[in-house]
């Protein structure tokens, strides 16, 4: 298929070279045919139409060798002069030549070789016409040939800047993919960790509720119906939360009750409230001014203490923990401590919930640390801005629970 495609636009290349060379004949053979001074037709003469044909032959390769058809056409056309210079046909094929070499070579090619055939064109008809070489008819020759090149080499000109263009027009659309593909893959990302953070935190809290359903479900009924009334209300909370994640996926033009509002700070009693009915003591505790806070930051800091909470009750044999918020001039100190043994754990961690947080703060321009502490328990620290501004962080590294 490749091969016959390459021979069709052989092919079409080809006859689209050809054309001046058959329009010139044809006008050539028309113009033996006139009479001179209005004298009317007469047969056309053999002897220019051969002419003609012999110059316009090299024509039909015009586009594959510029030059080498440059050379030939003017060698017949100066030969032609030559003989007859009254022929008003001479010198057009190598005016199509020479345009044709402006085009498709350098123009520092195309000048040269223009100028040279001009002058030889010029001084050929002026000898054989025995005429000045600076009158009328020998400077006309000269003009076309000089017309010719400088057509071709404004074609040529303009061809680049049209190609040149259409490259920064591709470029500019690959760019345009490029960049909504990264945003793409970004928004997947976020929301990912959306769905990590409120299925880990609350699935947590089931499991942590259902075993002390189960602890107490013989001993003391009452208190087991209310760890499973506790188990109905977290897993509630988690489909709510599911569903407002899964409705950012949704289009804009939705019902306005297909979103459900972002957790912020004011919803930190409610996670903390979910958590100690899991067997965790929390406290919570506001030291400077508070004031408002950037929504972004709003969600991050949530979603922070949300991560490190989760990690206590699943990997920390603890049995406290404690949140402090911080308000500075600027920035907002997120503290999440719990006083877990030193080596007790529940289970393996893999560290994803330490990845999420960093990069979750990063996104916004802040910061998360986080370690063991030197008697026992764990610490996460986020320094979050209270306003948002552009910046580039690179996430702090930390350790996780094992």
């Amino acid at each position: 298929m490749a091969a016959v495609s390459r021979r069709l636009s052989v092919r079409h290349e080809r006859v689209r070279d050809a054309l001046p060379a058959v329009v010139l004949i044809l006008v050539g053979t028309a113009a033996t045919a006139a009479g001179e001074g209005g004298s009317g037709w007469h047969a056309p003469r053999p002897a220019g139409t051969a002419w003609m044909a012999l110059a316009c032959a090299p024509l039909v390769f015009r586009s594959r060798w510029p030059l080498p058809v440059v050379i030939a056409s003017l060698a017949v056309d100066l030969a032609h002069l030559s003989v007859a210079p009254d022929f008003s046909m001479t010198p057009a094929a190598s005016l199509v030549a020479l345009y044709t070499l402006a085009t498709r070579s350098s123009r520092r090619t195309a000048w040269i070789t223009g100028l040279i055939a001009s002058v030889l064109i010029t001084a050929v008809y002026a000898v054989a016409d025995s005429e000045p070489p600076l009158a009328g008819a020998s400077l006309l020759h000269f003009d076309l040939a000089i017309a010719a090149t400088a057509l071709g080499d404004a074609v040529r000109t303009r061809r680049r800047h049209l190609a040149e263009v259409e490259a920064r027009a591709e470029r500019a659309e690959r760019s345009r993919e490029q960049e909504a593909r990264r945003r793409v893959t970004e928004e997947r990302v976020r929301i990912a960790r959306e769905l990590h953070d409120v299925v880990a935190h609350h699935i947590t809290l089931v499991n942590a509720q259902a075993g002390v359903a189960h602890h107490l479900m013989r001993h003391d009924p009452d208190r087991a119906y209310e760890a499973l009334a506790h188990i109905k209300d977290n897993s509630r909370a988690a489909l709510d939360e599911l569903r407002a994640t899964v409705g950012l996926l949704r289009q804009p033009d939705d019902g306005p009750d297909s979103r459900a509002p972002i957790p912020g700070l004011a919803d930190l009693d409610a996670l903390v409230g979910g958590v100690r009915t899991g067997g965790l003591a929390v406290e919570v505790g506001c030291t400077g001014t508070p004031r408002p806070v950037a929504p972004a930051t709003e969600l991050t800091a949530y979603r922070i203490v949300q991560e490190a909470l989760t990690n206590t009750h699943k990997h920390a044999s603890a049995t406290r923990a404690e949140v402090e918020l911080d308000y500075g001039p600027d920035r907002l100190r997120v503290t999440v401590t719990d006083d877990g043994r030193p080596g007790a754990v529940q289970g393996p961690g893999s560290g994803h919930g330490l990845i999420g947080m960093h990069e979750r703060a990063t996104a916004i321009g802040g910061t998360v640390t986080a370690g063991a502490l030197p008697d026992g328990g764990f610490r996460v620290v986020a320094e979050l801005p209270l306003a948002l501004a552009p910046t580039s962080v690179r996430p702090s590294r930390g350790t996780s629970h094992p």
